[in-house]
């Protein structure tokens, strides 16, 4: 299970610090990545970690701006979030998978699901950026 909490309303340039914690332990099965989207919706790959050598992946809209973690330690991941713009405003997601240890951090944002068997999502955590 996953829980992620570090929403809210902010206004434009300011900060968040998103946290994904994962409950319970499932062989191989890694925090990897933040998505965004309205419920029911396509979900776009915000930022994304791989989970064999840490390499980390950014969107364009938010490269520069957005840093992406992972404490595999304490199962939890984060987005810090700076100088947030209003086209930032949506609902954040977590998600952790099983993933071949060659998945590039690109290919899993690109990708934006994860598997039936071993992946899961978090319950989602709305970002609203406005002043």
């Amino acid at each position: 299970q996953l829980v992620e909490s570090g929403g809210g309303l902010v206004q434009p340039g300011g900060s968040l610090r998103l946290s994904c914690e994962a409950s319970g332990s499932t062989l191989d099965v890694y925090l990897i990545g933040w998505f965004r989207g309205a419920p029911g919706k396509e979900r776009e790959g915000v930022s994304c970690i791989s989970t064999s050598d840490e390499m980390t992946y950014y969107a364009d809209s938010v490269k520069g701006r957005f840093t992406i973690s992972r404490d595999n330690d304490k199962n939890t991941m984060y987005l810090q979030m700076n100088n947030l713009k209003p086209e930032d405003t949506d609902v954040y997601y977590c998600a952790a998978d099983r993933l071949h240890p060659g998945t590039t951090a690109q290919a899993i944002c690109d990708l934006a699901r994860v598997s039936a068997d071993t992946g899961s999502w978090g319950q989602g955590t709305q970002v609203t950026v406005s002043s």
